[in-house]
């Protein structure tokens, strides 16, 4: 019988001995500069992070290099493993497979070269899988980290902390500012932080938006996570611990750093967390990610929706219009002839049709445009302090 724990318990204990220490990625300090102590693990031979759980797993490696690859990586790029290295275990999901090309006899189809042909395959289920990576001090012959750093931040256009206020503003999110507290409030679905002044820098005023702004991407009209846990409970250090570890990738994606100080009240919460269910650790670090991608994506996508609303027809129904009317959501599955719209009724699942001399057709589109227009009518940052709230409602809270 084999002793060998699956990846999510190594890393679950782990990380609870590493808070218990007081030596986890999310204790690490700032730098002097105010930028980032935590890096997200990349892999140099692709350009791209490491993500959700293997982030947070590589980081937990004590390598002042956060660059990663396998041994045939580095082998294509003629660097070597040190003789006796121990590489890292990482799992990632496989969505697609390359697979040969078959012909109508089941037999491999050959190119010009002689060769099998192939083709990516989208798999019907998805694969978890094994890779082992090297960490690049364990790697010859591969440029030094900080003259590769250096290179990377000169090509870099614009300031940490242009950018941060570049995606606060694409938000539009309700920023309150005033008393001495700093929390998300999913009821009121506004972010309450004290004034800037307040904090010792700029990168950790907006570290600590950047958080707050996290559990803001958790509302129904965004990422619709479970916002309901009320404080003290597994729910609420559920949604805490998901923060927290999108703090650190956007944190370092944007070398402004993350605020752990004000967030080191719930260590002991998150270490029950994980105690009872090391699984979590991987649920949380899958959310994570998609809250930094969100967060770091939130301008693109004001683009993307301000494209297709000038793209739309306002006086017709539109492919892919998902439209709330009579306490039901309708989705437009298709336009056919004549304007005629196919629709899917989401709450039973019927699919039907409508034409443009049909009462249903124009209650749709009044609902969805006077939807849009409440929208483009929302308040987006109110400035001005204001008095301290009574927290009857839950909130994601900065423990000061």
């Amino acid at each position: 019988m084999s002793n060998f724990k699956p990846l999510h318990e190594q890393i679950a204990e782990k990380l609870i001995a590493e808070l218990k220490a007081g030596t986890s990625p999310f204790q690490k300090p700032w730098t002097d500069d105010n930028s980032a102590g935590y890096i997200v693990p990349v892999n140099p031979t692709t350009g791209k992070n490491y993500r959700g759980m293997n982030a947070l797993w590589l980081g937990m490696q004590n390598r002042e290099d956060p660059r990663w690859m396998t041994l045939k990586q580095a082998s294509y790029n003629n660097w070597t493993v040190e003789k006796g290295a121990k590489a890292t275990l990482i799992n990632f999901v496989k969505h697609t497979d390359i697979r040969p090309v078959l012909d109508e006899k089941n037999e491999p189809v050959l190119n010009e070269n002689g060769k099998p042909k192939t083709e990516m395959v989208r798999l019907e289920k998805t694969v978890i899988t094994n890779a082992w990576v090297f960490n690049a001090e364990q790697i010859n012959g591969i440029p030094e980290w900080k003259a590769a750093r250096e290179e990377m931040l000169a090509g870099q256009t614009w300031s940490p902390l242009e950018r941060a206020e570049q995606l606060v503003a694409a938000s539009q999110a309700i920023i309150k500012h005033g008393g001495n507290a700093a929390y998300y409030n999913p009821g009121k679905d506004h972010i309450k932080l004290p004034a800037q002044k307040q904090f010792d820098s700029a990168a950790k005023y907006y570290a600590t938006l950047l958080h707050e702004l996290g559990h803001w991407s958790g509302h129904e009209s965004r990422l619709n996570r479970d916002m309901g846990g009320k404080y003290g409970t597994g729910a609420y250090a559920k949604e805490e611990l998901r923060a927290e570890i999108a703090s650190l990738m956007i944190g370092s994606e944007l070398n402004i750093g993350h605020n752990f100080g004000q967030h080191a009240a719930y260590v002991e919460s998150w270490i029950r967390v994980l105690q009872d269910d090391p699984t979590e650790l991987f649920k949380a670090s899958a959310d994570a990610q998609k809250i930094a991608d969100y967060v770091l994506n939130i301008d693109r996508q004001q683009e993307i929706k301000q494209d297709m609303q000038h793209s739309s027809n306002p006086k017709g129904l539109n492919k892919d219009d998902v439209i709330s009317y009579n306490e039901t959501e309708y989705k437009v599955l298709a336009i056919l002839k004549g304007k005629t719209a196919q629709l899917e009724d989401l709450g039973s699942g019927k699919k039907f049709k409508v034409g443009p001399k049909d009462a249903l057709y124009t209650s749709l589109i009044n609902a969805r445009n006077n939807t849009e227009q409440a929208i483009e009518r929302h308040p987006v940052v109110e400035e001005r302090a204001l008095a301290e709230e009574k927290h009857t409602e839950t909130t994601y809270s900065i423990e000061r």
